[in-house]
């Protein structure tokens, strides 16, 4: 099953009276329960490119389908409730809200959503022994190690089984231990829950970790190996 499906992607950016063309034609298919590796150097488009798969910007041209569905057709209503519905996000900042604790900030999203409360109860409970932090659900985001706020970013993502997880570089923040235990924990969940998952990455170890890995240089898909 074809989970997401490109073709001739292109990002070009207004800075001031320069055009900094970002995308320059990217077709790629990503399948159901892949695990991709989106790398290159720095300022070769890769968050460019996570952030139109993602629905969190336009693309200046090109076609985006997710799921079997023409994004480009969606108003900004209903990109924002696809995203809401249909994806999950980790990003490098864990982006927590200091005021919960763990429970909390994993089931807010789901409050969100309009799951009822014993259902978000429950998985909550259940996501959270499953990356290892069931016995830390009252603590507060400061309590916790960087690698342990981003296994409830993570959490937070999965909870509700999104169909395709984005990560934007969510080990740049760790040192290697944590970086590993978070990719292990990727791993698992893409195995055990076929979870099609989307990772931004600059560091080449990763690779053992992805399916497949996307290279761009300037723009451009390089090369598509796995």
């Amino acid at each position: 099953m074809t989970m997401i499906q490109t073709k001739d992607v292109t990002k070009v950016y207004q800075m001031g009276k320069v055009q900094v063309h970002a995308l320059r034609g990217v077709t790629v298919t990503i399948g159901k329960g892949e695990f991709v590796g989106i790398m290159g150097a720095s300022g070769s488009g890769k968050s460019t490119l996570l952030h139109m798969l993602g629905l969190l910007d336009r693309p200046s041209s090109g076609s985006i389908a997710l799921s079997g569905i023409d994004i480009g057709v969606l108003s900004d209503r209903e990109r924002a409730r696809f995203r809401l519905k249909r994806l999950g996000y980790v990003f490098q900042d864990y982006a927590l809200v200091p005021e919960l604790n763990v429970q909390e900030n994993v089931f807010l999203a789901s409050m969100v959503r309009g799951t009822k409360m014993l259902d978000y109860l429950s998985s909550t409970a259940q996501i959270l022994a499953l990356i290892g932090l069931g016995d830390r659900m009252a603590h507060l985001h400061n309590e916790l190690s960087g690698g342990e706020q981003q296994r409830v970013a993570i959490a937070r993502a999965i909870v509700d089984h999104p169909e395709i997880l984005f990560a934007d570089e969510p080990c740049a923040n760790l040192d290697t231990a944590s970086s590993r235990t978070v990719l292990d924990l990727f791993k698992t969940i893409n195995m055990e829950r076929e979870q099609t998952i989307v990772m931004v990455s600059h560091e080449e170890w990763h690779k053992e970790y992805f399916d497949r890995v996307l290279t761009l240089q300037d723009g451009l898909i390089i090369a598509d190996t796995g």
